[in-house]
């Protein structure tokens, strides 16, 4: 089954798909923000498009693990979202607190330019909450 991972920022949506079997998680694109009905519309697209049968978006909860602005943010897209997924997509959310720190990480590892890296940096962020719920639901089976 594969998956689509995403990363919603204030401008951006970072996105990232699995593969097939479910075990790995691969950056895939950045959509630019443009008003709750439009991304919607530009999600359910890339999931026709990626035929993925999930939808796993990061939560980015505080340090305490309260939900602070930025997750009351994000949870209006994802109001928005659950409605209108087409019959048979599960909507799935993950924690992602230092999704990003991660996904810096990688990059930089990965001897990424610093250019490259802000054009980059919410796909892979994505990836790393997409990838963190592969590997739990993998280590729930």
């Amino acid at each position: 089954m594969r998956a689509l991972g995403l990363d919603i920022g204030s401008k951006t949506i970072g996105c990232a798909v699995s593969d097939e079997l479910g075990l790995a998680a691969h950056p895939r694109t950045t959509l630019a923000r443009a008003g709750t009905k439009d991304d919607v519309a530009a999600i359910v697209a890339l999931l026709a498009e990626v035929e993925a049968r999930a939808v796993v978006v990061g939560i980015p909860y505080e340090l305490s693990g309260r939900e602070g602005p930025r997750a009351r943010r994000v949870r209006v897209l994802v109001d928005a979202l659950r409605p209108a997924l087409p019959a048979g997509v599960e909507l799935h959310e993950q924690d992602e607190r230092f999704s990003t720190a991660e996904a810096e990480r990688v990059l930089l590892a990965g001897d990424v330019s610093r250019a490259r890296r802000r054009q980059v940096i919410d796909q892979q962020a994505a990836a790393v909450i997409l990838q963190g719920w592969l590997d739990g639901r993998r280590h729930a089976l």
